[in-house]
């Protein structure tokens, strides 16, 4: 692709950086920017930079934040007695999509993969066991991506929990094995959310 202009192929480029932008999309994106009165491309371009500067990881879950603490967590309309353990942040957006549930959540930052050289100690599983033992949680729902993987997580979850009085569910298999939890449709998920299983240890 030859570009008359070296400030757009680095637009470009700096564009096709992104999941699934090819090279053609990002030029797509970077004419209309052009296109746009130039106000327009510096709002866009100045909620990039500061979104990028001020994020943060809330302190109790590990979902993204403006501030230390998330707005879901600091929300005192959350039943609090029940946690949602999920794997990444969008799952955390996947399950509020659904509207079927309102406690909180807790983000473990992906699943137990040897394979992929991924332990316990690198998720925040200490965290959410911190959690459950010193807050005043009544149930822990795993809404993990039901692979094999997943199921090996919410295995050693359940063992570092065992000594706590603490119910702990797993979504129902309305979700398919080997499945993603955000692709998943918001009416499949939700249901999946109300209809979890209690959490039996082979």
């Amino acid at each position: 692709m030859n570009f008359s202009s070296k400030l757009i192929e680095e637009a470009v480029d700096a564009f096709a950086t992104l999941p699934g932008i090819g090279r053609k999309t990002a030029l797509r994106l970077v004419l209309h920017l052009i296109r746009q009165e130039p106000e327009a491309s510096e709002q866009f371009a100045e909620a990039i930079v500061r979104m990028r500067r001020n994020i943060k990881s809330c302190a109790l879950c590990h979902n993204l934040a403006d501030e230390r603490i998330c707005s879901i967590c600091a929300n005192k309309r959350r039943d609090r007695s029940t946690i949602c353990v999920v794997e990444s942040i969008r799952d955390v957006m996947a399950v509020e999509e659904t509207a079927q549930y309102r406690g909180l959540y807790h983000v473990l930052g992906g699943v137990i993969s040897p394979i992929e050289g991924v332990g316990p100690s690198d998720l925040h599983i200490a965290s959410l066991v911190e959690r459950v033992r010193e807050e005043e949680v009544k149930e822990v729902i795993m809404a993990i991506s039901p692979t094999i993987e997943g199921d090996t997580t919410i295995f050693y979850i359940s063992k570092q929990l065992a000594d706590q009085e603490v119910r702990l569910s797993t979504i129902a298999r309305g979700i398919s094995f080997g499945g993603e939890l955000e692709y998943a449709d918001e009416v499949t998920l939700g249901r999946s959310i109300v209809a979890r299983v209690p959490y039996k240890k082979e």
